[in-house]
């Protein structure tokens, strides 16, 4: 496998903490963190950052090998995708009945807040064995294990995507709590790592505010205390 060296382009962002007076230079631009900017992105059939790119590629060439069609069904989506899907979901839910509150929950078992998703970073896929029949919704995860579409896929991935620097985020640990289990999910932690520390050093609460989101009017202290403690932080702890 190559393994290519990564310089990181440090800038300075307006958004940066202030410390005596003076903007904290970043290595990400936080506007790029909330997906409100794109960064450089390059793929074959998904756009990442350069570097999660490449191993994401080397993992494809190398699970070729074993018969497995290594896909990404998902890669960076920008806050205006995000918010297509959030303010779909939320009509949707809202019109079969569930209050705002239950909405908002039921979305956040699986989707993120717009600003908030590791899809803005372009370190994030979400992986399929396209050498198997499409089915309707690909990414479930009774496809990944004992008898599904994706089990060789699943299996060939437990063993070797650590070698490319991929980890599992949304783990089936019996404690996480959060996002449901994902095991099409996958982050390029050499990048995602640092990237997660310097998010977290955002002021959530603010930020979300500043969103005009359909159901944002109903995010309490407390709500967006909770989401940020186990949505965003309750992972696969090697990515912390």
């Amino acid at each position: 496998m190559n393994r290519r060296a990564f310089a990181k382009t440090v800038v300075l962002t307006g958004a940066g903490i202030t410390l005596l007076g003076f903007k904290r230079w970043r290595a990400y631009p936080v506007d790029e963190l909330l997906g409100r900017v794109e960064p450089v992105l390059m793929g074959d059939g998904f756009r990442m950052r350069r570097e999660a790119a490449e191993a994401l590629l080397d993992m494809k060439t190398d699970a070729a090998k074993m018969g497995i069609t290594l896909q990404a069904e998902s890669s960076y989506r920008s806050y205006q995708r995000q918010e297509q899907i959030w303010t779909r979901k939320y009509t949707d839910f809202t019109a079969k009945g569930l209050t705002p509150t239950q909405a908002i929950d039921k979305i956040i078992e699986y989707s993120t807040i717009p600003g908030t998703s590791r899809h803005h970073w372009g370190t994030e896929a979400d992986v399929i064995d396209r050498s198997k029949p499409l089915p309707p919704d690909p990414l479930l995860a009774d496809h990944f294990h004992q008898g599904g579409l994706y089990e060789n896929l699943k299996a060939w991935l437990d063993e070797n995507k650590e070698k490319y620097g991929y980890y599992e985020v949304y783990t089936n640990a019996p404690y996480r709590k959060g996002f449901k289990y994902e095991p099409w999910h996958l982050s390029y932690k050499p990048l995602s790592q640092p990237m997660l520390r310097e998010y977290l050093e955002i002021d959530l609460k603010a930020m979300l505010q500043q969103i005009k989101l359909v159901g944002s009017e109903h995010f309490t202290d407390a709500f967006i205390a909770r989401y940020q403690k186990e949505n965003i932080c309750d992972i696969n702890p090697v990515l912390l």
